[in-house]
C-alpha cells in the first residue's frame, strides 16, 4: 500500500569510482567501492534515518527532519575521511584507495510516496538531481532544507542562489555546505581595494556572446543540456564548472574530472583549478578540461561586467 508522508530525502554519491576500476581492477575496486558504501550507509539510522537503496557507488535514504539529514551528511564526509583502505596496485606498490574517492551530497525536503520500502516524488528528484551540481566534499541542500534548521546550524551554509534543474521549470534556491578539509574558498589573486563590485559575466563560446545578470546565478558550464551553457566537448563533464557570487566577487569552482584553467588577459601564467576555486576579475580565457593556450580546447573567452555594462 501506497502512504505519502513529508520527509527528507538525501542522496550522496561516491566521485572517483571509475578511476579505481582502472587502477585496482574489477574485483578490489567494487570491496573497496562497497566497503566505502556500506560505512556511509550506516549513519544514516544511527541518527534516525531509513536507508531506502544503495545505487552502485551510491545511497539513497529518508529522515524525518532536517538536522537528522544534515547531521548525516556531515557524518558522511567526516567518516569517508577515516576510512583506511589501502590496497596494491598492479605495480605492487601501495595506493591509498579511500583518498581517490570524493563525496557529494544533496538534500531536499518534501512529500513522498512510499511504496514497496522505496520513495517517490518531487523531493526525490530535486535531491537525485541537484546532487550533479555538487562538487567535491560538497552538500548541497535545498531552501526548504535550510529554513528548518536552526540558527546556528544556518551559519555553515552559504546561499549559491538558484539552480535550474534537469525538467524543472522552476529554479531551485539552493545552499552549500562544504566538507572538512574541501578548498572551497576563492583564490585571492589581488586585492579587492577599489575594484569595482561585479554587475554580471559576459561569456564569448564559438563566436557568440551570452551575458548573465547576477539574478541568473549560479551560471553551470558544462556538456549537460540544463546547464545555463551548454559545451559541447568530449573533455567536458555534464556539469563541468560553477560560476557563483560571493562576498562582492565572481568566483569559478572547478567541479570536473579533467579540470578547469583560466587565462586572465596580459598575464602568461595559466592557473589550474582542480576541483578548487578562484576569483574572476577583469577578463581572460578558461578553458574546460585542457588549457586555453591548447588550440583544440574548449575555450570561453570571460569579462566580469562592472558598472552600467549590463
Amino acid at each position: 500500500m501506497a502512504t505519502i508522508k513529508r520527509r527528507i530525502v538525501l542522496f550522496a554519491d561516491l566521485r572517483g569510482s571509475t578511476a579505481l576500476y582502472e587502477t585496482l581492477g574489477n574485483a578490489q575496486a567494487t570491496t573497496l567501492v562497497t566497503r566505502t558504501i556500506t560505512t556511509l550507509a550506516r549513519r544514516v539510522p544511527a541518527v534516525g534515518g531509513q536507508l531506502v537503496k544503495t545505487l552502485g557507488d551510491g545511497l539513497m535514504a529518508v529522515f524525518p527532519n532536517v538536522r537528522a539529514a544534515v547531521m548525516a551528511a556531515v557524518e558522511m564526509h567526516e567518516a569517508l575521511g577515516e576510512v583506511s583502505a589501502w590496497a596494491p596496485t598492479s605495480q605492487g606498490r601501495d595506493l591509498d584507495a579511500t583518498a581517490k574517492l570524493q563525496l557529494q551530497v544533496a538534500v531536499a525536503a518534501g512529500e513522498v510516496v512510499e511504496v514497496g520500502g522505496d520513495c517517490f516524488g518531487d523531493a526525490v528528484n530535486v535531491a537525485a538531481r541537484l546532487i550533479d551540481h555538487a562538487g567535491d566534499n560538497e552538500t548541497l541542500i535545498t531552501r526548504e532544507v535550510f529554513d528548518e534548521l536552526p540558527w546556528e546550524a544556518r551559519t555553515r551554509f552559504r546561499h549559491l542562489d538558484k539552480v535550474h534543474l534537469r525538467g524543472r521549470a522552476e529554479p531551485v534556491d539552493v545552499y552549500l555546505l562544504a566538507g572538512r578539509g574541501a578548498d572551497t574558498a576563492a583564490t585571492q589573486l589581488e586585492s579587492r581595494v577599489g575594484v569595482s563590485e561585479p554587475r554580471g559575466l559576459r561569456l564569448d563560446l564559438a563566436g557568440q556572446t551570452h551575458d548573465f545578470k547576477l539574478d541568473q546565478f549560479p551560471v553551470i558550464l558544462g556538456r549537460s543540456t540544463t546547464c545555463s551553457l551548454k559545451v559541447e566537448d568530449a573533455r567536458v563533464s555534464r556539469a563541468h564548472a560553477r560560476v557563483d557570487l560571493m562576498g562582492g566577487s565572481l568566483q569559478l569552482t572547478d567541479l570536473s574530472i579533467n579540470g578547469s584553467f583560466v587565462r586572465f588577459a596580459g598575464d602568461d601564467e595559466v592557473i589550474s583549478l582542480r576541483r578548487s576555486a578562484c576569483t574572476l576579475h577583469g577578463s581572460g580565457e578558461i578553458g574546460l578540461g585542457a588549457s586555453p593556450l591548447n588550440p583544440k580546447a574548449a575555450r570561453l573567452g570571460f569579462t566580469v561586467l562592472v558598472g552600467d555594462a549590463v
